[in-house]
């Protein structure tokens, strides 16, 4: 394993202690601009999620209604009642975004889409980065916020869905992740910035509490504002 990578893990409660655990589930409290440009404002502001953390599952509860949840993996999303009935359901819903625009709006499938893909990259890093098929290299280190971060770049297996390919990750001198950079492909390759503050020790496992998202600028550098997503976690729990 690459040296930053373990020392990373290590740093977020180690590849022994994850490997214990099933799943985790927590509160999740959004806002941001992203929800009203996909004509999707308000439907996730107060939820909780479930993600499993060593297959891709992931559900929103509740969905749009109190009775609904979605159900989550990169082959098939579904909105469904708390009951199992199926209401929507979309199989292999990464191709339905193409041609998709910045603006273009999202269908409720396609929101379970991305917040299942978001909320379980977010939840499993780093540890998912230890898998098999995953690419990772050190990258120079970056100056920001009075800190000086270690990079890596990491390259996802195309068996796993998340928001791009390729992304970047800094890490503070205590080794907690401090920034995550990609692109957004179902939104037209949008370049997003990823924050992480405020962290926890939940059953021996380090999580940031606190993620804010905004755009990224061709020179690697992050706009304050608009801020694109704003996630805040509690109630977090792992079985």
């Amino acid at each position: 394993m690459n040296e930053l990578l373990k020392a990373t893990i290590d740093a977020h409660g180690g590849l022994e202690r994850w490997n214990e655990l099933d799943a985790v589930s927590a509160r999740l409290l959004q806002d941001g601009g992203e929800w009203a440009l996909k004509g999707q404002a308000g439907v996730l502001a107060d939820v909780f999620v479930r993600a499993e953390l060593h297959q891709q599952r992931v559900s929103h509860h509740p969905f749009g209604a109190s009775d609904r949840r979605s159900a989550f993996t990169p082959q098939r999303v579904a909105i469904e009642t708390t009951a199992g009935d199926i209401l929507e359901e979309l199989d292999n819903p990464s191709l339905s975004f193409e041609g998709h625009t910045l603006e273009t709006p999202w269908s409720t499938p396609q929101l379970a889409y991305f917040v299942g893909i978001s909320m379980w990259t977010y939840l499993t890093q780093p540890f998912t980065y230890a898998r098999p098929g995953f690419e990772i290299s050190e990258l120079d280190p970056w100056q920001e916020k009075g800190e000086e971060w270690r990079r890596l770049h990491v390259v996802w297996p195309n068996n796993l869905a998340t928001h791009s390919n390729e992304q970047t990750l800094y890490m503070g001198a205590d080794g907690l992740l401090r920034r995550h950079d990609y692109d957004i492909v179902i939104q037209a390759n949008a370049p997003g910035a990823h924050y992480f503050s405020d962290y926890t020790e939940v059953a021996g496992i380090m999580l940031p509490t606190r993620h804010k998202i905004v755009q990224r600028t061709p020179d690697g550098g992050s706009l304050d504002e608009p801020v694109l997503v704003s996630i805040d976690l509690s109630q977090i729990a792992f079985t």
